[in-house]
């Protein structure tokens, strides 16, 4: 019966019918071997999430402080949930920063389940790592997903109320500054898809974090930034 079991998943996995977070597998393996192979210091930065993550160049954001980078895939937020025992806690980060929601709503789910699933991120990493802080990068409006936004400003919202109601969590508004003047995202932010950021994009995200961290004296980057 589990040789069956173990058959049809692989089966399901090649055909694209499996949607599950085990679709992820490989991504984790190679992430995992990355840092079996250069093991980054405890208490950095880790970011962890979609996309948007996986393809933010941290170390030349910030160069002076240990950051991880474990974004994968178009990773939802409960992949990230399921995998926090692998890609999170061994590298006891001192903060967590998570983006991700936004193949959620885009793929139907509702915000309702954005919050639960973020809520369940929370309880995971705080049970094992009760003192490590936690920041939400809200859900960015896109040109290619503009229909989405009101359902995926509602989850932002939810989430930053839950972040004021707890000193451990945060919420940096990245949102805001990507829309133009008219109300709508900036096309000059975007890559040709409307969706995944470019290089300007990605320097008003590094400006919200970077001024967020200068706040924060348990961070510090080393002497002499």
């Amino acid at each position: 019966m589990k040789m069956l079991k173990t058959i049809i998943l692989i089966g399901l996995t090649v055909s694209g019918l499996w949607a599950g977070p085990e679709r992820w597998e490989k991504d984790i393996s190679r992430l995992e071997e990355s840092a079996r192979k250069n093991p980054p210091p405890k208490g950095g930065l880790l970011f962890v999430g979609s996309s948007s993550i996986r393809l933010w160049d941290l170390k030349s954001a910030f160069p002076e402080r240990n950051v991880i980078n474990c974004g994968f895939g178009g990773s939802e937020v409960e992949d990230s949930v399921y995998y926090a025992d692998r890609l999170v806690i061994p590298h006891e980060p001192r903060i967590v920063f998570l983006y991700a929601g936004d193949n959620d709503i885009g793929g139907g789910k509702s915000a309702e389940r954005v919050v639960a699933d973020y809520r369940r991120f929370v309880k995971t990493i705080h049970t094992a790592l009760p003192q490590t802080q936690i920041v939400f990068l809200p859900i960015k409006p896109s040109l290619a997903r503009w229909e989405k936004w009101p359902e995926m400003n509602e989850a932002n919202q939810t989430i930053k109320k839950l972040s004021e109601e707890n000193p451990l969590l945060h919420f940096l508004d990245t949102a805001r500054p990507s829309l133009a003047k008219g109300g709508k995202p900036d096309p000059a932010l975007f890559q040709k898809d409307g969706l995944h950021l470019n290089a300007k994009g990605y320097a008003v995200w590094n400006k919200v974090v970077r001024d967020w961290l200068a706040t924060l004296k348990d961070v510090a980057p080393p002497s002499g930034e």
